[in-house]
């Protein structure tokens, strides 16, 4: 299986704009939590390359995504379970029509693009962070679609159902996984 380290310099050669390397930074922490969280620590790494590989190809090659990133990783030799997952996060939305089966992967569709929703929230704070960050904030936003109109919330609440959650508790958890490494990636950009 690619490692970490390889799987971020694969990213990266893919990936230059800052904004693409935070979200994938985020996202993989996002799923790192959630693996622990959810009894899945011995598959955390995995979880966590699949969050920071998923849009590989969003950069170069938005129009083709996820099916361009599925050509990419077989290209480098990556795993076809990572594969698989990775291009499942565009469930209904890109021509890859792979659908999200297993836990991590209705994890990766639902908090894809809620982590974009969040994160613009948490831009609006005075502390620009998510660590004072309250379900109350989120949802005020959420509900205002002119407000981060990218982030999908059609697919935020098909995520929270997927998964058999409420949207409530969708947003909560992910806001505490969001917490544990907001501070890292922070750091990683400020050097």
């Amino acid at each position: 299986m690619i490692t970490r380290d390889e799987a971020f310099e694969l990213l990266k050669k893919y990936n230059k704009e800052q904004f693409h390397l935070r979200h994938a930074l985020t996202v993989e922490g996002i799923m790192r939590y959630f693996a622990k969280d959810l009894g899945y620590e011995n598959e955390a790494d995995f979880w966590g390359v699949v969050g920071l590989l998923h849009d590989i190809d969003f950069e170069e090659y938005p129009t083709e995504h996820c099916v361009k990133s599925q050509e990419i990783l077989r290209e480098h030799n990556v795993d076809e379970s990572i594969i698989k997952s990775t291009a499942s996060h565009g469930y209904g939305l890109t021509a890859a029509g792979i659908k999200p089966e297993h836990q991590m992967e209705k994890i990766l569709f639902a908090c894809d693009e809620l982590s974009g929703l969040i994160g613009a929230c948490a831009l609006m704070r005075p502390s620009k962070s998510v660590m004072d960050m309250e379900l109350k904030s989120v949802k005020k936003k959420y509900k205002a679609l002119n407000f981060a109109a990218g982030c999908s919330r059609e697919v935020i609440e098909q995520g929270a159902e997927m998964l058999g959650w409420s949207l409530d508790d969708l947003i909560s958890k992910t806001i505490l996984a969001m917490r544990e490494d907001e501070a890292s990636i922070n750091n990683f950009f400020e050097q």
